[in-house]
């Protein structure tokens, strides 16, 4: 049976040509990076080359990388700066992140009682703005904004400019977790408004457990993790050396080909959306689809019957890998809590389809053929 993989958003293949990159620093070039011998020294000229690369091409300074295990480290990591070292008291997210930054802010809200309030969404998904320029100008303490570049469930794309310049206007610290983005979107960041971002290379075909963080060159901040001096006293632990020549191989090759990718990539997403409008009745879709949306993701509103509850399960044991939310809660009956918050109807059921580069209109044409017999 043919597997076909639409659930990108969750991971992607490792690329074979990071492999390549990564493989000399899994055998002959172990050195330990802080060590001061040739062995060690060659493993620092990795990390630091990399750190370059991805720096170059985010239009950042290589100061202001940090290589981390990935996004949800990365979060974590923002999030208590915000707090302990840049006197945030107030955090602003909305009730659609990504569990990373969900259960951070919660946790601070309990635990440190930071006050905590979540940005009106309207009836797309988006972020209402008038509400958050409410929230930053009636709020005497300092603020931490933490909202998405893209959700990685409905694809709402996020205006970072518009946001930065309201926390600009308002002296908030503005976190976008940008897993989804990072690998997919040309970045600026001398000309963004933002103090700390984070990706994740297995989004973009590189090696899972290593991420980045850039915490704008402006903010001073103590360390998450505490040991050695490693990322420059930021992030102790001895260095994921291959994951991170890893990183910068999939943001090098995922930056060159990004313009053909993504036609391609949204051209299959634009497919199967007209196709399973054809084909399936009562079909609907989540999110700004024909809008600011994120190009790899198409999140799918199906009417509830006693054959499409089972709508997943189905798919998997026909080769079909698609998910009903965030792969973090896969295997929760809760369901998605982003399609909660825009769309409470009991009476639809959300899957998403998120495509990578070495997907196929054949592979759509198939699962379609597939949800006709299903559904």
């Amino acid at each position: 049976m043919k597997r076909i993989y639409f659930d990108n958003a969750a991971t992607t293949a490792l690329d074979k040509e990071v492999l390549d990159v990564m493989l000399p620093y899994l055998t002959e070039k172990f050195g330990n990076p802080s060590s001061i011998y040739s062995y060690g020294r060659e493993s620092r000229l990795a990390i630091e080359n990399a750190r370059k690369s991805v720096a170059k091409i985010l239009n950042a300074h290589p100061g202001e990388i940090f290589f981390t295990s990935g996004g949800t480290e990365s979060t974590n990591t923002t999030v208590s700066a915000a707090i302990h070292n840049l006197g945030c008291r107030h955090i602003i997210s909305s009730e659609i992140e990504h569990h990373a930054t969900l259960h951070s802010v919660e946790h601070a809200h309990s635990k440190e009682k930071i006050k905590l309030s979540n940005v009106r969404l309207l009836p797309n998904g988006h972020v209402d703005m008038e509400h958050l320029r409410e929230l930053l100008a009636n709020s005497p303490e300092r603020c931490l904004v933490s909202l998405m570049h893209a959700n990685n469930e409905i694809g709402n794309l996020l205006d970072m400019h518009a946001v930065g310049n309201l926390c600009k206007e308002f002296d908030a610290i503005f976190h976008s977790d940008t897993v989804q983005t990072v690998g997919h979107y040309p970045f600026d960041l001398r000309n963004t408004p933002v103090h700390f971002i984070n990706g994740s290379s297995h989004k973009f075909n590189g090696p899972k457990g290593v991420g980045i963080l850039y915490i704008n060159e402006n903010v001073k901040i103590s360390p998450f993790i505490h040991g050695g001096s490693q990322e420059r006293n930021m992030r102790a632990g001895t260095e994921n050396v291959y994951g991170i020549v890893g990183f910068a191989k999939a943001l090098e090759l995922a930056t060159e080909h990004m313009d053909a990718h993504s036609k391609h990539i949204n051209d299959l997403r634009m497919y199967m959306m007209d196709e399973l409008k054809k084909q399936i009745p009562d079909v609907g879709y989540n999110g700004d689809l024909y809008g600011r949306s994120l190009y790899t993701v198409l999140n799918v509103s199906f009417p509830k019957t006693e054959k499409s509850e089972m709508l997943l399960f189905n798919l998997d044991i026909n080769g079909i890998c698609a998910s009903g939310g965030s792969a973090c809660t896969s295997g929760a009956d809760a369901g998605s809590h982003v399609i909660r918050a825009i769309n409470s109807d009991p009476n639809r059921i959300a899957v998403r389809f998120s495509f990578g580069k070495d997907n196929t209109t054949e592979e759509i044409d198939m699962v379609i053929a597939k949800l006709k017999e299903i559904i």
